[in-house]
């Protein structure tokens, strides 16, 4: 499928811009929970991370479930969007000369499909291209992020989606998924936070984790998911399909041109963290 060459390239000059309206009143009125927020230095771009309690959730194994203990830990409260992505994939923070950090190849077509960009969360992004994101913005901050492991999103979950679980109107309040998307992803924060003050954890995008044994896998689903499928529950292997019409050989390490259903959240441990 062509696309357009818009998107990530055409559209960094609004890089730094805000997230509308809507979306920043969102954000102040889930502060239930401790949280901090970090900034990308040398730009403007800031984002929030909220702590996450410790303890247990019950994930499927090969031998059958299996109780998993979870320590403390913050994770995004929203996904990584594009404004985060651009300056590391578009080198907006002004790289050193010979600096050695692998940056993203250039896309096949619009990565971001047109859809929306400044607040918009990334997409079309490999597991590969989400762990490098994390390694460069623990070395610009000075903290260590990385993707959330599948016990860790499993555990952050079943909190944000209360002891009951999400009915239908729960979901429809909280959730971008087929029936209200229109086909596509809509700007972090426009939805009600859960009940864990995080936004989108369910549908958008459906968000890379690290497996036990450290292979990738989504959770989540994702804006193009019908609403029952979407949830806590929802965990997909990535396909063939999802990387189809890339014509390089071999395809590419970062960007998947058939998955704009695919993006990823932040996790921090504790240690060093001053809410």
């Amino acid at each position: 499928m062509q696309r357009s060459p818009g998107g990530l390239l055409a559209t960094c000059g609004g890089v730094l811009a805000a997230v509308g309206a809507a979306a920043a009143g969102a954000f102040q009125a889930a502060a239930s929970t401790a949280t901090y927020h970090e900034s990308i230095p040398g730009t403007l771009v800031t984002f929030e991370m909220a702590r996450v309690p410790a303890g247990q959730v019950v994930l499927d194994g090969p031998a059958g479930p299996r109780t998993t203990e979870v320590a403390s830990f913050y994770i995004g409260r929203t996904e990584v969007t594009w404004d985060m992505y651009d300056v590391f994939a578009l080198g907006l923070d002004s790289p050193r000369e010979g600096a050695t950090i692998a940056r993203p190849s250039s896309p096949y077509g619009a990565p971001d499909y047109g859809w929306g960009h400044a607040g918009f969360p990334v997409m079309s992004v490999t597991a590969h291209a989400a762990q490098a994101f994390c390694a460069w913005l623990s070395q610009k901050t000075g903290r260590r992020y990385r993707l959330p492991t599948e016990a860790e999103w499993a555990h952050a979950a079943a909190l944000a989606a209360g002891g009951d679980g999400l009915d239908a109107a729960e979901r429809e309040a909280l959730v971008w998924f087929r029936g209200n998307s229109e086909g596509r992803t809509h700007p972090v924060g426009a939805r009600r936070p859960d009940a864990l003050g995080l936004f989108d954890l369910f549908g958008n995008t459906a968000e890379w984790v690290t497996t036990e044994t450290g292979e990738p896998v989504t959770r989540g689903a994702s804006f193009r998911d019908d609403a029952g499928l979407v949830g806590p529950e929802a965990r997909a292997a990535q396909q063939p399909s999802w990387n189809e019409t890339d014509p390089q050989l071999p395809k590419s390490r970062w960007w998947l041109s058939d998955a704009p259903f695919v993006g990823f959240r932040l996790v921090s441990t504790i240690e060093g963290v001053q809410p």
